[in-house]
């Protein structure tokens, strides 16, 4: 069985040390190095707005120094995966009370994109899309919703709110099969954390699970030669040997533990399968900047997903 060496894992860490920003950085000592959670809270801290949500370029395709439902989340979901949940925690406070005040949310659940984001550099995706926000946010509402389960008050206002946009995200298996980029991820964590939390008598859930199943193993790509592309890999749905989805996908997954490990560039991390343009280059110094974020964010994620299926070189 393949093993990232440890000296690969040192030549990522020295990538790491010098290019992240002090935000990834506190993530790769949390997670590698004994680092703690207020360090990473501390970073995070900087990109928080005065109404709970934040920007600031978090997301690292999004530079919108404004609040946006996604980059809030992805903040929620960064304190929760290093153990900041307590909902009486004034961050953790903040991030619910955006949830259930921002003006960008609708009955469908809350946008993918907002108008300001055209006023700064951005990534194609993040221009504002009225229509397209009908498709794009189903999977950040059920990520959204997942959270709030997760985390709220089962009391509040916010946290009923999230189960009943629950009902209509799972009703969507059933009356479309457009479900956007972030759609299918959506629809699993909802699934996982309908699970966790009790809340599977809620729903009808065998049918829910059989859908989302097969939907998994159809959308990832078999062919690792379109890896280098922007396409479904089993990284994206499967964590660990935990989740639900790994018997139907354990033996490509063990190919992309392999694939990972045999392509990680010498003296550096992994690429991003994806560009700001195509043609038109507007934005190409900021995507350069991005570029750098990502490749970061995405070496920590990688690692940590070889080190739960034993894929780590011990000392």
């Amino acid at each position: 069985m393949l093993k990232l060496s440890l000296w690969d894992f040192e030549q990522i860490k020295t990538w790491i040390y010098r290019n992240a920003r002090q935000l990834d950085l506190a993530l790769w000592q949390y997670y590698f190095e004994n680092g703690s959670n207020e360090n990473v809270l501390s970073a995070l801290l900087f990109y928080q707005n005065r109404d709970g949500g934040f920007g600031h370029a978090l997301e690292a395709d999004n530079w919108n120094p404004n609040s946006t439902p996604y980059t809030t989340f992805r903040a929620a979901e960064m304190l929760e995966n290093v153990g900041i949940k307590d909902n009486n925690h004034p961050v953790v406070k903040g991030i619910l009370e955006f949830f259930d005040t921002t003006e960008y949310y609708s009955d469908n659940g809350w946008y993918f994109s907002i108008p300001s984001n055209d006023d700064y550099a951005h990534a194609p995706w993040w221009t504002y899309n009225k229509d397209a926000n009908l498709t794009e946010g189903i999977g950040l509402t059920a990520q959204i919703a997942s959270y709030i389960l997760r985390v709220a008050d089962k009391k509040s206002q916010l946290y009923n709110k999230a189960l009943s946009l629950s009902h209509k995200i799972f009703d969507k298996l059933n009356t479309t099969d457009e479900y956007g980029d972030m759609g299918l991820g959506g629809f699993c964590e909802l699934l996982e954390t309908v699970d966790k939390t009790g809340l599977k008598d809620n729903f009808d859930i065998n049918p829910i699970t059989d859908k989302i199943r097969k939907l998994v193993h159809k959308t990832i790509e078999r062919d690792t030669a379109k890896w280098v592309y922007y396409t479904r890999r089993p990284s994206d749905y499967i964590k660990s040997s935990d989740s639900i989805f790994y018997e139907d996908n354990k033996d490509i997954l063990r190919i992309e533990l392999d694939y990972l490990i045999t392509t990680r560039p010498q003296n550096g991390v992994w690429g991003i399968p994806w560009s700001w343009f195509d043609n038109n280059e507007k934005y190409a110094k900021e995507f350069a900047i991005s570029e750098n974020w990502w490749k970061a964010f995405l070496a920590i994620e990688k690692i940590k997903f070889l080190r739960n299926f034993g894929r780590l070189e011990e000392a």
